[in-house]
């Protein structure tokens, strides 16, 4: 079981980042959350099997349609127990 917390900057407010974040991580089986930052970032925190985060954090070098990452920084973190499911905060 792997944790990432990443946070993306560039055009990423306002482009469906975190909807798309969300249906991305629930097709790899990922539990977590995203969120817009004051500061016009998306911060994304998931967890799961190593393969499936290596593939979430890929995607989210990228981002959804619409999008441009700029500015990428990925945080590892010890898993927390009983998360389930991805929501959008």
């Amino acid at each position: 079981m792997t944790r990432r917390r990443v946070i993306v900057s560039g055009r990423v407010q306002g482009v469906g980042f975190r909807w798309s974040a969300r249906s991305r991580a629930s097709e790899l089986g990922l539990s977590g959350w995203v969120r817009n930052l004051p500061d016009r970032r998306v911060e994304v925190c998931f967890q799961g099997e190593d393969g499936a985060v290596e593939e979430m954090e890929d995607w989210c070098r990228v981002g959804p349609q619409f999008s441009y990452v700029g500015g990428f920084s990925v945080i590892d973190e010890a898993p927390v127990e009983y998360e389930e499911g991805f929501e959008i905060r």
